[in-house]
């Protein structure tokens, strides 16, 4: 089988590790980090033109599977997924990590997007800790409050005029999160629900300091394409499509979460 991965997250990494030597497995990457994390196996980098360029690749490479395993966020290269695999009739897996749930302690305000975001910090404090990445950074450019922008690459213009830019790449630690919130006198913080554990600890962090957290909503992924919570769920689906054939019974027709043993994983 010839398996297409769309994205460069954690998740898709260790998809394509566990498919390797299995099957042919090409991911494919945004491009919008300047130093990525290869997977094993083929990797491409770039968009493919919309729509059209995605179904004429599937064909022109033989693509048996698509897996979707792009960030929670990246609503629209989903949304492309989904109408390609349907024209091009291949299958079509959504890769997403559970997104992260408030416990005892935690003080959320949930929002559906960035400019609400912006909106909700009216009388949250002067000094944002915004870890929403180098995109959409526009949202927050009228606002008066100091920001301490984390993102791996460095922002384009336009930002808020009160920003200080840090560098990273995650998982972060807790002690690190700890620091960051103290050494900057964070009063707020800004996220995107993008789940997982390797930047959950700012979360852990902000409950222990008692302060407010803006969390932006992930969009859904399109209706009718099931969905993996794992890279061993993924690994699951292929390994039932590889035994049945292209035309074998699809999981989760409803769209629901894949829950399958995977011998040998």
């Amino acid at each position: 089988m010839h398996i297409l991965i769309l994205g460069g997250t954690t998740e898709a990494r260790a998809l394509a590790g566990l498919l390797h030597g299995r099957a042919r497995v090409t991911s494919s990457l945004a491009g919008r980090v300047a130093s990525p994390r290869l997977p094993e196996g083929e990797v491409r980098i770039g968009g493919f033109g919309g729509v059209d360029g995605l179904v004429e690749w599937i064909g022109a490479h033989a693509v048996d599977a698509v897996i979707d395993a792009t960030h929670p966020f990246a609503e629209r290269i989903s949304f492309n997924a989904a109408r390609a695999a349907a024209t091009a009739h291949v299958p079509l897996l959504a890769l997403r990590r559970p997104g992260w749930v408030p416990g005892d302690g935690d003080d959320w305000r949930s929002v559906a997007s960035l400019e609400e975001a912006a909106g909700a910090l009216d009388g949250l404090g002067d000094r944002v800790f915004l870890t929403t990445g180098r995109m959409g950074l526009a949202a927050f450019a009228d606002r008066p409050e100091w920001f301490l922008v984390r993102s791996v690459d460095a922002p384009d213009a336009p930002m808020p005029a009160r920003t200080e830019v840090l560098l990273d790449r995650g998982p972060f630690t807790l002690d690190g999160e700890r620091e960051i919130l103290a050494r900057h006198r964070i009063d707020v913080l800004v996220t995107k629900d993008s789940g997982g554990a390797a930047t959950a600890p700012k979360l852990t962090a902000a409950r222990e300091a008692g302060l407010p957290v803006v969390v932006v909503r992930r969009p859904p992924v399109p209706e009718g394409v099931p969905v993996a919570a794992t890279p061993e769920e993924a690994a699951a689906w292929v390994q039932l499509r590889n035994a049945v054939g292209p035309t074998g019974v699809p999981f989760s027709p409803d769209g629901g979460t894949v829950r399958v043993d995977c011998p040998g994983d």
